[in-house]
């Protein structure tokens, strides 16, 4: 009997995520189409809020398949009957009100249901759930409209709700303060400013719950060409114009040897957050090594698109 799987793809807010998602499902695709196990079918969201069911993620499918309102997709979803849901969405939206609509409809999905995803998409607000945790988090505070900062420098402008290290920005003189609170209020009108954890070195580590158990998968490294990460050494584009993920060569980010004294100090913060955040079937965390080895709590990531390029994948 095949599990009939259903991928949610695309983007309720721009065409950005739009391709992004497409990115990472196509090769999840790739990777797991096996015709004796899987029946797949594909939900694909767009930014004006219509819905279509191609054959593929080709872009002559994506065409071809017949626009139709939430309504008459949440009627053709009742009558596909998928086994399981795949979230392939990254906008705020796919990671919330779309998940909660096939809660609605009684589909079971992996991964995070919807309030813990409202909660770390908030960073402010996830650093003080796994800081109540007993992790190290950097010294912060939030920014609204007109306020002005008052964390010493050098430190660290991001939005509050923005992913893919939009809007981030390093602040070493006050006279960058203004550029940086600007970029990063073109993404949100909440701005977290956070003290600069001197640079070690910057980890992520997934987490599995397998058999009732946190299974910490081995560290991925990046390289830090600067004080932080910023959008372009995460994401770039093609000569076709597509998406292409720019830290998956090799050259830009690495797994860590589990015998290296920094892992174990790592897990041990990363499952405080999985229980603390209350995550559910897999997590991702971001830490900064400070030169002590000790690891910072810089945010939550909870995506897994089962693609070959998919950190918890190559983790794995």
């Amino acid at each position: 009997m095949t599990l009939k799987v259903l991928h949610l793809v695309g983007s309720a807010v721009s065409e950005f995520y739009v391709d992004l998602s497409r990115l990472y499902a196509t090769d999840c695709l790739a990777a797991t189409t096996d015709p004796a196990r899987y029946d797949m079918q594909i939900a694909y969201v767009t930014p004006d809020l219509q819905w279509r069911f191609p054959v593929d993620l080709s872009r002559a499918a994506i065409q071809a398949a017949p626009p139709m309102s939430v309504t008459h997709a949440a009627e053709h979803l009742v009558v596909i009957a998928p086994d399981v849901m795949v979230p392939q969405m990254f906008c705020i939206p796919g990671m919330t009100t779309y998940r909660w609509l096939f809660d609605l409809l009684g589909i079971p999905y992996v991964g995070n249901v919807p309030a813990v995803m409202a909660l770390t998409a908030n960073k402010a607000l996830a650093k003080a759930v796994v800081q109540g945790a007993g992790v190290r988090v950097p010294r912060g505070e939030v920014l609204r409209a007109g306020e002005q900062p008052t964390i010493g420098l050098p430190a660290v402008v991001k939005p509050v709700a923005a992913d893919n290290s939009f809007g981030v920005a390093f602040v070493r003189e006050p006279a960058g303060w203004t550029a940086a609170l600007a970029s990063a209020r073109e993404h949100g009108s909440d701005v977290l400013v956070e003290e600069y954890i001197a640079l070690g070195r910057e980890v992520r580590c997934g987490i599995l719950e397998r058999d009732g158990e946190l299974l910490c998968l081995p560290l991925e490294e990046y390289r830090m060409d600067g004080p932080v990460r910023g959008h372009a050494e995460k994401i770039g584009t093609g000569d076709g114009g597509d998406l292409r993920l720019v830290a998956k060569d090799g050259v830009r980010a690495w797994i860590v040897d589990p015998a290296d004294p920094v892992t174990a100090k790592v897990w041990a913060a990363a499952k405080a957050c999985h229980v603390a955040l209350g995550c559910r079937d897999y997590s991702l965390f971001d830490f900064r090594i400070d030169p002590a080895g000790e690891p910072w709590f810089l945010e939550a990531s909870l995506y897994c698109s089962f693609a070959h390029q998919s950190v918890l994948s190559t983790m794995a």
